[in-house]
């Protein structure tokens, strides 16, 4: 069965309430499950040095005028910025400078994360979330990880998904979620539970792609977007303890979301940038989501957002989405450490950003004409 398919028997498993797709280790047996948690051990013995926590990033970020656009931080450790050694440096902190920098007003962040979280901890962070801020106008979701790790079902994590993303839409929020990182990254996880790890969280990855969608959100594909930077520079992108980011590292994570962000909150079109319709020779397009979910997860950085073709918003293989490349938008950094900006300032989004990637999919077509645009479909 393709990852296309996983993903979208997932997704339409966890929202009709069944658990009939394993997350068991199937084919491993019993001994090839002993041999994973024996490298499991491996693996936590020479992960370095341990943080007990993360840094206290709620607040005020940025200057302007008028009321605060409210952003609110869901998930686990990488959500709530474990391995940044200030309030400033936190996914959470760069968003919220950035979306001030671009709208000129403040933006109170109320990150609710909670290290060590699976997908199931969302229901208690989204009421914690909502009683200090009952509308806000964006959630960065950013999850996946310990339930790859713990085991988790996947049919079970990714209702829990859905079931938040469902939740912050009724009360009017944007949803960007990014999706589950590529553990097959992570360097002091022995062979074969990297490439275990690997497999088990891009298909994690594409089925929250599906349901988030599906729910009314927005997906970000963070995949290996730091693997390859992460082997060239590791003293540089990961923390002391060899498994969660530093602050460049954070950066950068926040630059892939960044963009995402500024679009679900229209403010792309407000700084004079209109949504762009998906271009092909950037192997953007239009296509069943469970097809472009497979391509995101392949494609670190790209956007997965629903759309319509002809007025539809379904097909005969489910809802029509959208597949965009953004341009990162470049985090100022001081040496290895991401700028600290002082009380009242804040980091403006750069005009020049880092080119998406051009690569084609494996296959493009187009549909008939069904008005005056025609859509680049995302390959099979």
């Amino acid at each position: 069965m393709g990852r296309a398919r996983r993903a979208r028997r997932i997704a339409a498993t966890a929202a009709y309430g069944g658990g009939g797709v394993a997350a068991g280790i199937g084919a491993l047996g019993a001994l090839g499950y002993g041999l994973l948690k024996a490298e499991a051990r491996i693996a936590r013995r020479v992960v370095g040095i341990h943080f007990e926590g993360a840094p206290d990033d709620n607040g005020v970020y940025g200057a302007g005028v008028g009321e605060p656009v409210e952003l609110v931080m869901l998930g686990d450790s990488s959500a709530a910025g474990m391995g940044a050694d200030n309030r400033y440096q936190t996914v959470g902190a760069i968003i919220a400078a950035g979306v001030s920098g671009l709208t000129g007003r403040p933006v109170r962040l109320t990150n609710t994360a909670v290290i060590g979280a699976e997908s199931s901890g969302l229901e208690l962070q989204l009421v914690n979330a909502l009683d200090q801020v009952p509308q806000p106008h964006v959630a960065v979701i950013m999850v996946g990880a310990n339930d790859v790790t713990h085991r988790v079902n996947k049919v079970v994590a990714v209702r829990h998904l859905e079931s938040a993303v469902k939740r912050l839409r009724e009360v009017g929020a944007e949803v960007v979620v990014g999706t589950c990182p590529d553990l097959g990254t992570i360097g002091p996880i022995p062979q074969p539970l990297r490439l275990l790890g690997r497999r088990w969280s891009r298909d994690l990855a594409a089925a929250q792609t599906v349901a988030a969608v599906e729910a009314g959100g927005r997906t970000v594909s963070l995949g290996d977007l730091l693997g390859p930077e992460f082997a060239e520079r590791p003293h540089e992108l990961f923390s002391q303890d060899r498994f969660h980011p530093s602050p460049a590292g954070y950066a950068r994570c926040a630059a892939a979301l960044l963009p995402s962000v500024y679009a679900a909150l229209g403010v792309w079109e407000g700084a004079g940038e209109e949504e762009r319709l998906p271009d092909r020779r950037r192997g953007e397009g239009i296509g069943p989501v469970a097809l472009a979910a497979e391509q995101a997860v392949r494609d670190p950085g790209t956007e997965v957002s629903a759309t319509e073709i002809a007025g539809q918003a379904r097909g005969p293989r489910g809802r029509w989405a959208k597949l965009l490349r953004r341009p990162r938008i470049p985090i100022p950094r001081r040496g290895n450490h991401v700028d600290e900006p002082q009380p009242g300032e804040h980091a403006e989004a750069s005009e020049t950003a880092e080119p998406a990637g051009t690569s084609e999919p494996t296959e493009t077509k187009t549909t008939p004409d069904s008005g005056p645009e025609r859509h680049t479909i995302v390959g099979d």
